[in-house]
C-alpha cells in the first residue's frame, strides 16, 4: 500500500509541471470562445440592445456595451494572461446573465442551445480568478504574482 502512496505522491508532484501550460491553453480557448461573440456584438450594438429589451434585460442599450466591452476586453487580457483574476470576474457575470436569459430554458444539453457551454466557461473563469494566470502569462511577468 505504501509503495502506491509514494507512486502517486510522484505522479502529483511532477503533475504540476504541467499547471502553467494547462492554464495558458485553458486562458486561450475561453478567449478564443469569446471572440465571437464580442465581435458580433460589436458589428451591430444597436440591434444587440433590442435584442436584450426583448429579453427584458434593463438598460438593455448600456448592457450591450457592457457585455460587449467585458467581453473583447476578455478576449485580449486572458491571451495575454494580464490582469486575469480581475477581468474574470465580469466575464462570470456575462455567463450568468446568458444563463438566466437566454440558455436556462433549454435545459442542459449545448445541442439545444441550453447552459452546458456557458456553464462551462464560468467554471473555466472560477479557475483563473482562485488560480491565476500561471507562468506563462504578464501577470507574472509585470507583477511576479505565481501560480
Amino acid at each position: 500500500m505504501m509503495q502506491y502512496k509514494q507512486l502517486y505522491m510522484e505522479f502529483s508532484r511532477l503533475s504540476e509541471y504541467a499547471k502553467s501550460l494547462a492554464l495558458l491553453l485553458a486562458r486561450l480557448t475561453i478567449a478564443y470562445g469569446f471572440y465571437g461573440p464580442a465581435t458580433t456584438k460589436w458589428s451591430d450594438i444597436r440591434a444587440v440592445g433590442e435584442w436584450f429589451a426583448s429579453l427584458g434585460i434593463p438598460l438593455p442599450l448600456l448592457n450591450a456595451y457592457m457585455a460587449a466591452s467585458a467581453e473583447i476586453a476578455g478576449v485580449v487580457l486572458l491571451s495575454l494572461g494580464l490582469l486575469t483574476r480581475l477581468i474574470s470576474i465580469p466575464l462570470i457575470i456575462v455567463m450568468i446573465v446568458a444563463i438566466v436569459t437566454v440558455h436556462l430554458p433549454n435545459g442542459f444539453s449545448a445541442g439545444e442551445n441550453g447552459f452546458e457551454i456557458p456553464l462551462y466557461y464560468m467554471l473555466f473563469l472560477l479557475l483563473f480568478v482562485s488560480h491565476g494566470a500561471g507562468k506563462f502569462s504578464l501577470d507574472r511577468l509585470i507583477f511576479g504574482i505565481k501560480s
